[in-house]
């Protein structure tokens, strides 16, 4: 839903000032369909305020820096490092990183926080930036939430959780 919403969100405000100016009801018409949309309208118009104020305009660089800004927690400051920066600053934990971490042993957590450091303690950091993007891609395709599909696979033959692992077992 945020992919079929941002397009006319950025053209109605192509600036940072747009956002800051705009009456708050235009940004919640606009986002109205993402869910929550007067908490993500208050949060979007905070952080162009912020980044103004605070940073000159420009998209600050440190996770300490961008977590400090209005609707920014750590998975959004670690997508930001990485795509803009090109910076390992933590591993990128949604739904299908917690998930599918958890299946492969990699953690116990559920708390997102949690799951990222026992990530980063088992990855090499070289593997940070694409770790997400790798069990988004499995998430979608052979290990969904509704109905795993441990024979097609990839890692059927090391995944603690898949059925070539269990049978071994027993």
């Amino acid at each position: 839903m945020v992919n079929k919403t941002t397009p006319a969100l950025f053209e109605a405000f192509p600036a940072l000032e747009d956002y800051v100016a705009a009456p708050i009801s235009k940004i919640e018409k606009l986002i109205h369909s993402t869910g929550f949309y007067r908490n993500k309208a208050r949060n979007i118009q905070g952080f162009a305020r912020k980044v103004l104020q605070n940073h000159g305009g420009q998209i600050p660089g440190t996770l300490e820096e961008l977590t400090a800004l209005p609707g920014v927690g750590r998975k959004t400051a670690n997508v930001v490092l990485q795509e803009l920066y090109n910076i390992p600053s933590g591993v990128v934990v949604d739904t299908h990183v917690a998930r599918i971490s958890k299946l492969l042993g990699l953690t116990r957590s559920k708390n997102p926080v949690i799951i990222e450091r026992d990530l980063m303690e088992k990855l090499p950091q070289k593997y940070w930036i694409d770790w997400s993007l790798y069990m988004i891609f499995l998430g979608r395709s052979s290990c969904t939430a509704r109905k795993r599909f441990c024979s097609e696979c990839v890692l059927k033959d090391i995944c603690p959780s898949s059925e070539a692992s269990i049978q071994k077992e027993k």
